[in-house]
């Protein structure tokens, strides 16, 4: 399924007709034609333009937020606005010096006096479509590598998040002219649309299957893509590490976003002896973050929509059919799109291999917790899957941290914390494999939404005759010795 958002003006149709569609991007193709994207004073001063925008809008975006996902005020502020507003005063502080032309050296005897230079440029119009779980920091962390690169966008908020897809809408139909940004609302049949239609990168979060979708309707135009997917993450709790302290960075990264997280850890691999102790201490950090019980708990999210709250719960109901017990939460209410912090245990990680559970990525608040018997052993259970977006891993032993690191492939790594490291600008973000392809944030999402285009000058006087036909025999020794 396609999960995004389309419209560029407040009095226009959400279910926008192909003709209008191709309309806003001849528009946008017309505009940059101009070149007046190019300016880094523009693009600065329209980086700015969005940096207030954010601000004034901020309230209606943590009141839509609440009522999308249930996020508190603080983990909408700090999970979503102030990411944002952090990656405008990096791009800004850095920007001169990401777009200034780079001197190479140029070594070749038939271009002596020639210099060269390798010139990031734009690359036109791009497409953004944004997913539903953090929906204003992953709409608008590439919407700012994109004007930062100089480029015209159209972005596509979720329509699962109904009314924060509303808010991010008006907020760019304020901030921009259509004709440079544009926010399209819709559903399915919009993402269609914009996907029929030419771009010059796509760049899309979202699940691996419409992934796939995305991709293969850019290939069609061979659109570059940026694929930002998900896959199921898993962490390591060797025995050389402090329970406490995982208990507490588990508990916290699995059940933030009630569990809506693309990098939150998809289940954990424990080593035997100690997996009763975490297990009890994770139970207790429950108790401690949401009280006895969570549905009290301002700061306990709620699922998106019926259609995730039945799926997880379809997936509770499984496992308890396939030996995972189930000891911690389990509860849910349909009508609030509650699902209890739940805890599920699988006595053998054989059985855990090909359980319900470990098909795809859970999303949602459901952790599952398999034990190894030697660091090998989980090694080579995770590297037999598919590549997972992160990885993590608590231990106190070097050697454990760099085995883990070495032997495994994903598009990030965190040792002894989690989450934090898609929030650290200086890091690309990104996947792997099946948990995509292409990173951003920082000057990776200005590389992401550039073309560095390759420059020769050499002057016109210098004339090596040498090059041309009739060639000399001497021409071959003297390449063969440069």
């Amino acid at each position: 399924m396609l999960e995004s958002s389309l419209a560029s003006t407040p009095q226009e149709s959400k279910n926008c007709p192909e003709t209008r569609v191709e309309q806003i991007v001849e528009r946008q193709r017309q505009f940059f034609a101009t070149s007046k994207t190019k300016d880094l004073d523009f693009r600065r001063q329209q980086l700015q333009q969005l940096r207030q925008g954010l601000q004034d809008y901020s309230e209606k975006l943590l009141e839509a937020l609440h009522q999308d996902l249930g996020k508190s005020t603080f983990e909408a502020y700090s999970s979503e606005i102030v990411l944002s507003l952090q990656e405008i005063a990096y791009t800004l502080k850095h920007l001169n010096a990401w777009a200034k032309p780079k001197r190479v050296a140029v070594r070749s005897p038939l271009l002596l006096f020639s210099s060269a230079k390798i010139q990031p440029e734009p690359l036109g119009i791009v497409l953004i479509i944004a997913p539903w779980n953090y929906p204003v920091q992953l709409t608008f962390l590439p919407l700012i590598g994109a004007i930062a690169a100089g480029n015209c966008a159209i972005v596509k908020p979720s329509e699962i998040a109904s009314h924060t897809s509303k808010v991010i809408a008006e907020l760019i139909q304020t901030s921009f002219e259509p004709e440079f940004i544009a926010a399209i609302e819709g559903g399915i049949e919009t993402s269609q649309l914009l996907l029929e239609q030419k771009f010059d990168h796509i760049f899309f979060t979202g699940g691996t299957a419409v992934g796939k979708i995305v991709m293969a309707a850019a290939a069609k135009h061979l659109t570059p893509v940026t694929l930002e997917l998900g896959g199921k993450s898993p962490c390591i709790v060797d025995r050389d590490c402090d329970l406490n302290y995982a208990a507490h960075k588990i508990v916290w990264g699995k059940f933030f976003n009630a569990g809506q997280t693309c990098i939150a850890p998809d289940y954990v691999l424990v080593e035997r002896s100690r997996k009763a102790d975490l297990i009890m201490a994770m139970k207790a950090v429950i108790l401690e973050f949401y009280g006895e019980d969570p549905t009290n708990s301002d700061d306990y999210g709620r699922i998106v929509s019926f259609k995730q709250f039945a799926r997880l719960t379809n997936l509770i109901t499984a496992s308890q059919a396939e030996s995972f017990e189930i000891v911690e939460g389990g509860q849910s209410d349909v009508l609030k799109r509650y699902i209890a912090p739940t805890i599920v245990d699988c006595q053998k990680i054989e059985i855990g291999q090909n359980a319900k559970l470990m098909e795809e990525e859970i999303f949602g608040p459901i952790l599952p917790v398999l034990a190894y018997e030697t660091l090998d052993q989980a090694i080579k259970f995770i590297n037999s899957r598919p590549k997972p977006l992160t990885l993590y891993i608590f231990s106190n032993n070097p050697d454990s941290q760099q085995q883990v690191l070495q032997r495994t492939s994903s598009g990030s790594s965190c040792v002894n914390n989690l989450i934090l490291q898609s929030g650290i600008p200086s890091l690309p973000f990104g996947g792997v494999g099946d948990s995509g392809m292409g990173n951003y944030h920082g000057k990776f999402s200005f590389s992401t939404f550039s073309h560095f285009k390759s420059i020769l000058y050499s002057p016109a006087w210098f004339n090596f005759k040498w090059l041309y036909p009739p060639y000399q025999p001497n021409l071959l020794k003297l390449m063969k010795f440069g």
